[in-house]
C-alpha cells in the first residue's frame, strides 16, 4: 500500500520544500511540482537526505543540515585573483555575479566575484552555499518504488 510507506532507499521522493538561509528564503518548490528524486542515491544533499528516512505521505518536518553534510565549508583554495586586463568590458565586475570560466583544459566552471580590487577581481570557485547552515521546511507529497530502470540510471523518469 502506498499510503503505508515509509521513506527508504531505492524509493521515488516527491517533496514539496522551503529553504531558508540566513532566516532568508532562497529556494522553494514549486506549486503542484514537488521535487523527485531516488532516496539513497546521492541525488540530494546528504544531511537532508538522512533526515528524510521514514517519513510517510503528508509528513512534515524542519530540517537544519550544517555545512558538512550540505555543500561543505568554504574552501580557501578555491579562490583566485585574475588581472581586470583578462575580463571582457561587457561583464560587471560587481560582487556577486556568476561568471562561466574556462580552464586550460577547457573545463567549465562557475565562479561568483568575492571582490573587486584596484588591478584584480577575486574569483570563488566554491558552492554559493558552501559554508552555510541550511533550514529546510519538508512535506512529503508521494512515495513509489523506483522502477528498474530508473534504478539503473539512478534518477527519476517521466511516466
Amino acid at each position: 500500500m502506498a499510503d503505508d510507506l515509509k521513506i527508504q532507499d531505492d524509493q521515488v521522493v516527491s517533496m514539496d520544500y522551503i529553504l531558508h538561509v540566513n532566516g532568508e528564503k532562497i529556494d522553494e518548490s514549486q506549486a503542484g511540482a514537488p521535487l523527485e528524486f531516488i532516496q539513497g542515491k546521492g541525488n540530494i544533499i546528504p544531511g537532508l537526505e538522512r533526515a528524510l528516512y521514514g517519513m510517510g505521505v503528508g509528513e512534515s518536518k524542519s530540517v537544519i543540515v550544517e555545512p558538512a553534510d550540505g555543500y561543505g565549508e568554504v574552501d580557501k583554495t578555491l579562490f583566485a585573483h585574475v588581472p581586470k586586463s583578462q575580463f571582457p568590458t561587457n561583464i560587471p565586475l560587481e560582487t556577486g555575479v556568476e561568471l562561466q570560466v574556462h580552464d586550460k583544459d577547457g573545463t567549465t566552471r562557475i565562479a561568483y566575484i568575492n571582490s573587486v580590487e584596484a588591478d584584480s577581481v577575486r574569483l570563488d570557485f566554491n558552492h554559493p552555499l558552501a559554508g552555510k547552515e541550511l533550514h529546510f521546511d519538508v512535506t512529503i507529497a508521494a512515495l513509489r518504488p523506483a522502477t528498474k530502470i530508473e534504478l539503473t540510471r539512478r534518477h527519476v523518469h517521466e511516466s
